[in-house]
């Protein structure tokens, strides 16, 4: 979808009007703009408020609700589930992840332009200058920390004191531009530090053969997520199959073992391949199947 580039000061980034007259984020090192076809707050809206049902979920929760944010970019995926909850007395603990805080250093400065900061100006500059934030913003409570650096290497880390999510916001750059994001390693890991006891699901924006068998293998059940801007369809997984509307049947299953692109990557570098033989019969063996 068509975007118009407006300059601005700041190296490395820049303001996008996308063709719906919303306001997004360039990257021009990674060449991508955030949420480039709804925008960042429809996108956030759809994608993971609505398909979470976090409002629901977070009114029924007696303790504090743990979202982990792979992806913090600009924030607009955060500050759009803090906005949507913020009337409900609870208690959020936010767990970011990114290689940068450039980009919301950035969405700062231009938080009027961008339309999504309002009233959590003071939350981001607490966590832009301490690592962490904590406020209590009318009903909620919200305590911010942030993990600079490479996501994968984190996960490999053992010695983590940070509380396993019931959702997770996860956002990254496609396989195609970030493989090291998207391999069965990491996911596996990633399905490692769930609570087996705490129901936990996780969106995101693609419906790719390749992803939906790699989140498979790694241990969740996966499902047919909402429709988002131009895709039909997004991806939903969970570590139980309540939170999921419509999970992946046999008929998919029969579609991914024809699929030239269903082999999960396992290394991180980008190829498209059909499954192998053993991960035809893993995928079989998978309790969602049975």
């Amino acid at each position: 979808m068509r975007t118009t580039v407006r300059p601005v000061s700041a190296p490395g980034y820049s303001l996008v009007t996308l063709a719906n007259g919303v306001r997004s984020v360039r990257s021009h090192a990674e060449a991508e703009t955030f949420h480039p076809v709804i925008g960042p707050v429809a996108e956030a809206e759809a994608l993971y408020v609505r398909q979470l049902r976090l409002r629901e979920r977070i009114a029924a929760h007696p303790g504090e609700f743990v979202i982990w944010d792979v992806g913090l970019g600009a924030a607009a995926n955060v500050l759009t589930v803090l906005r949507a909850t913020h009337d409900l007395p609870c208690a959020v603990r936010l767990v970011s992840f990114d290689h940068t805080l450039e980009p919301l250093r950035f969405a700062l400065q231009h938080g009027v332009e961008l339309g999504y900061f309002g009233g959590y100006e003071p939350l981001v500059a607490e966590l832009l200058a301490a690592g962490k934030a904590e406020q209590t913003i009318g009903s909620q409570r919200v305590s911010w920390q942030v993990h600079v650096g490479d996501f994968p290497t984190w996960l490999r880390n053992t010695e983590h004191a940070v509380p396993a999510p019931h959702a997770i916001l996860f956002d990254a750059y496609s396989p195609a531009k970030n493989a090291a994001m998207w391999t069965l390693p990491l996911f596996t890991s990633l399905f490692r530090h769930l609570d087996p006891a705490r129901a936990c699901a996780m969106p995101t924006y693609s419906r790719a053969t390749l992803l939906r068998v790699t989140w498979l293998l790694a241990g969740f059940y996966v499902g047919v997520g909402h429709a988002t801007g131009e895709k039909d369809e997004t991806t939903l997984a969970a570590n139980t199959l309540a939170l999921l509307d419509e999970p992946l049947d046999r008929k998919w299953l029969e579609r991914a073992r024809r699929s030239t692109s269903a082999e999960p990557l396992h290394e991180p570098k980008y190829r498209q391949a059909p499954l192998t033989a053993e991960t035809w019969e893993r995928l079989q063996a998978h309790p969602q199947f049975q």
